[in-house]
């Protein structure tokens, strides 16, 4: 998906998928130390990481969408909190290796060919010990017609995950169905794919 797609995806008024964390963030965040560092990757408006920065952690929101970026500033401003944001093309560009203490995506859709390099520069950005927390939908998506991509080019397959989580501490693996109510492109029952490992 383009920058130009994500821009006019997020120009709506209002917050596409919603104005609240992630389900599965919220249930995770607690394994996250107090006042650590985290990146938030394919970050769109910014819902996730407004939520760890109002529980005092550093935040970097990583998107490609500045209109995206836009509004996950007006997000945190709204709730009294600061999230730095960068706006990068996570397909193509690699993060700062061993920064943060934990990092987080939410659904962070892109070709099939790109999967592991994002996962990758996620994983790395992250310092020994740390969290790499993360849910997205699963090639199964396709039949639930509930949100995600429409291709099965931009989801991803389990298999290829555990491969590459298999260097690090699995707390968390589940692959099956999740409900999911966030904004109006995530509405129902879906099926997704969430990983916890520690680095």
């Amino acid at each position: 998906m383009s920058k130009e797609h994500w821009d006019n995806s997020f120009s709506d008024k209002d917050f596409v998928y919603g104005e609240t964390e992630n389900e599965f963030i919220n249930h995770k965040s607690n394994i996250i130390r107090q006042h650590s560092k985290i990146g938030c990757f394919a970050e769109g408006e910014g819902r996730n990481a407004v939520y760890l920065a109002t529980l005092g952690h550093d935040v970097t929101a990583y998107d490609q969408s500045a209109v995206g970026l836009e509004k996950t500033n007006k997000l945190a401003s709204q709730h009294n909190v600061n999230v730095k944001t960068a706006e990068i093309d996570l397909t193509k560009e690699k993060v700062e290796s061993n920064q943060f203490d934990a990092a987080i995506m939410v659904f962070g859709h892109v070709p099939k060919a790109d999967q592991q390099f994002l996962m990758e520069s996620m994983i790395d950005s992250v310092k020994p010990g740390g969290h790499v927390i993360f849910e997205v939908y699963s090639k199964d998506q396709l039949a639930y017609q509930t949100g995600g991509p429409k291709s099965i080019d931009m989801l991803y397959d389990p298999t290829d995950i555990l491969n590459w989580i298999n260097d690090y501490k699995c707390i968390h693996f589940y692959y099956g169905e999740a409900e999911r109510h966030e904004g109006k492109r995530h509405i129902g029952l879906g099926h997704v794919i969430q990983v916890v490992i520690k680095k």
